[in-house]
């Protein structure tokens, strides 16, 4: 297996080529894939006057909703490892008079703690998976919290209840140049969280308490343009580096094998339903006896 520091500058390298189609697409991700996180977001509940960090940003929309809801004295700072994503959020979400959300470049994994700490809350969307080195990464997010703060993080559960990531990258794949590898075993991956055991005790290393998991499903709807979604699905994965340094007739063969192997998520005039299988992940940070952690949505 891979050394951690490798793994870091792999990830490093991937998300740094990945950023430009992940802002290219920001508002349709947005859109479309709120899904996602939307469990997670109603559980943690950010309280007018809270402090909340967004681990792995992306390109902002989450981090602005919490902002939204945190108003007006609370705050919502943004973290995200790709330089290029932060760029994007602040762009799309920075204002002139400096209120709204913050943004952070930034290893979670590296830092002692996230600048802005500490933190009421922490919320996560489809981003603990990718940690070359888990215990570090979760670790500072659990320095980052003040005694008694609270954790909501999403990540997906395994590829047979999320079937249309692989087949947008298998479509694509063959009209393109090389791949960056396949993650092998705990390796940073969409499915390296899959085991929910083993995230466990990667949280309960990390030294957090009342660990709960549990599993959600819950669809993406697209609307029916197989060229589009065909295109933000091969951009946002890991063909994304690769279809955009192809030439355009490649790029074209790319989205119609991708749309092809989705169509079967697709009926016609109506658009796309994308199921996602995921492990909803709570915790908070140990505090005093009698700390009131605010109830959320209800385990299924």
């Amino acid at each position: 297996m891979t050394d951690t520091a490798a793994l870091r500058s792999r990830n490093a390298g991937f998300w740094a080529r990945a950023a430009p189609g992940w802002a290219r697409h920001a508002d349709r991700h947005d859109e479309i894939g709120r899904p996602l996180g939307a469990v997670a977001l109603d559980w943690l509940r950010p309280r007018p006057g809270e402090r909340v960090l967004d681990v792995g940003c992306g390109c902002g929309g989450t981090t602005a909703e919490i902002a939204r809801a945190v108003a007006p004295l609370g705050s919502a700072v943004g973290l995200d490892l790709a330089e290029g994503m932060v760029a994007a959020a602040r762009d799309r979400w920075g204002r002139p008079d400096g209120a709204g959300p913050s943004f952070v470049t930034g290893d979670v994994e590296t830092l002692d703690a996230v600048p802005g700490a500490p933190f009421d809350a922490v919320y996560s969307r489809m981003t603990l998976m990718l940690f070359a080195d888990p215990v570090a990464g979760l670790s500072t997010i659990r320095r980052s919290m003040r005694a008694g703060a609270r954790l909501a993080a999403t990540v997906f559960r395994d590829g047979l209840v999320n079937p249309w990531p692989a087949a947008a990258m298998l479509g694509a794949a063959p009209h393109l140049g090389p791949l960056p590898p396949l993650p092998v075993g705990g390796e940073p991956g969409p499915f390296a969280f899959a085991d929910a055991a083993r995230t466990t005790r990667l949280l309960t290393a990390a030294g957090f308490a009342d660990i709960t998991i549990h599993p959600y499903d819950v669809t993406l709807d697209a609307p029916d343009d197989p060229e589009a979604v065909a295109e933000w699905l091969i951009e946002i994965g890991p063909a994304g580096a690769a279809y955009r340094d192809a030439d355009p007739a490649a790029r074209m063969r790319a989205r119609a094998g991708a749309a092809r192997l989705l169509e079967r998520f697709r009926t016609a005039g109506a658009g796309y339903r994308l199921p996602a299988g995921l492990w909803l992940i709570t915790a908070h940070r140990a505090g005093i006896s009698g700390t009131v952690i605010p109830a959320g949505i209800s385990a299924p």
